[in-house]
């Protein structure tokens, strides 16, 4: 059985040709636990026993409150002036490529002179 590392090809001693056995693998423990991402508790889970309490504030209902109000408005056009911006630029580059696709096939289809 032949292994490859570092660019120089090595034949394993005393094994079989068709033998697997791999070299170099080692089970890794991280030392330290990885960073929370989303919160960062007040108190440890050792500490704060079932419960963990977070900084920070729950938009939950305020926003639920936002999209469930009846005012005639979309949806997707509820929080404002950058929900709008957002929109008529997504929809004029969609019409726009749209545009240039049909323009594109349309100058395909031509005969060449």
């Amino acid at each position: 059985m032949y292994y490859k590392l570092n660019g120089v090809t090595q034949r394993l001693a005393g094994s079989a040709p068709s033998a697997y056995s791999p070299q170099g693998l080692r089970v890794t423990v991280p030392m330290e636990a990885p960073p929370m991402i989303f919160a960062t508790p007040t108190k440890y889970v050792s500490e704060a026993g079932n419960t963990v309490e977070y900084l920070g504030h729950n938009k939950v209902p305020d926003l639920q409150k936002l999209f469930q109000k009846s005012d005639g408005i979309p949806v997707h056009l509820k929080r404002g002036l950058m929900d709008k911006m957002l929109y008529r630029t997504t929809m004029g580059l969609t019409i726009g490529g749209t545009l240039y696709c049909l323009m594109a096939l349309y100058i395909a289809a031509q005969s060449r002179k």
